[in-house]
C-alpha cells in the first residue's frame, strides 16, 4: 500500500511527501532506496494500523539515522480502545524508540470529546518522553460503516488534543480504496481543514500509483 502525506508547508510551498508502510528493516531499506519522505512502522497482521515490537522500531531507527539524507519515521499504536491510560503508556513506550510521528486509531471511539480526552493522554504521555514527537491522528474513510468518528470531525478533534496531524485511511481492506468511501471535494474540504490549523495531512486506503495524479 501506498501513503500519500502532505504537510502544511515544505519550505515555502506545499509538496507532498510519500510515506512508505515498513514492517521490518528489509522493507525500511527498500523504501529508503526507493526515496520514501516517511518511514511508516506497522504491522498489518494486527490490522490496518497494527503496531510492531519495540525491536523493530529501534532497528529502524537506526537504519534511518545511518542516512544522510533526512527521512521521519512514524510508528503505528493500533486502534485506541477507550482507555487512555493504555494508549498512554504504549506512546510513551513508541516514543523513547526515537521515533518521529506516533499514530494512533480512532475506530473504537464515537464521540468527539471523548476523542480529544484519549488524544490528549496520548499527546502529554508522548511529550513527556520525547518533547519533538508529534501524535497523529487517525479516521477511517468507512467510518459509517463501522460507527466510528468521521473524518470529516478529525482535524478539529487533533487540533483540540495538542496533535500533530491527521491521517485518513480505511479500515476494511475489501478491495475498495480511499476514494470509493470519499468524493474527492470531501478530501478538499478535510485538507484545507488540516492546513488552516497548521496540522499535518494524510492519504491513506489501498492506493496505488493510478492514484498518485489525483
Amino acid at each position: 500500500m501506498r501513503t500519500l502525506s502532505s504537510t502544511p508547508r515544505e519550505g515555502r510551498s506545499i509538496r507532498p511527501l510519500l510515506l512508505a508502510s515498513v514492517a521490518d528493516a528489509g522493507e525500511a531499506t527498500v523504501a529508503l532506496e526507493a526515496g520514501a519522505d516517511v518511514l511508516d512502522i506497522k504491522n498489518p497482521r494486527e490490522g490496518s494500523l497494527g503496531a510492531c515490537p519495540p525491536a523493530t522500531v529501534r532497528a529502524i531507527v537506526a537504519l534511518r539515522d545511518a542516512r544522510a539524507r533526512p527521512v521521519r519515521v512514524s510508528a503505528a499504536l493500533g486502534d485506541a480502545p477507550d482507555l487512555p491510560g493504555t494508549l498512554a503508556l504504549a506512546a510513551a513506550g513508541a516514543a523513547a524508540c526515537g521515533v518521529d510521528y506516533l499514530k494512533v486509531g480512532l475506530r473504537g471511539v464515537r464521540r468527539e470529546d471523548d476523542a480529544v480526552r484519549l488524544l490528549r493522554a496520548i499527546v502529554r504521555a508522548a511529550r513527556e518522553v520525547a518533547p519533538g514527537a508529534g501524535v497523529v491522528a487517525a479516521a477511517y474513510a468507512d467510518a459509517a460503516e463501522i460507527g466510528s468518528l468521521p473524518p470529516g470531525a478529525l482535524p478539529a478533534v487533533a487540533a483540540r488534543a495538542g496533535a500533530a496531524g491527521c491521517l485518513v485511511d480505511t479500515l476494511r481492506k475489501d478491495g475498495r480504496t480511499l476514494f470509493d468511501h470519499l468524493h474527492r471535494e470531501d478530501l478538499r474540504r478535510l485538507v484545507s481543514d488540516c492546513r488552516r490549523r497548521g496540522l499535518l495531512c494524510a492519504l491513506a486506503g489501498s492506493l496505488s500509483a493510478a492514484h498518485l495524479p489525483i
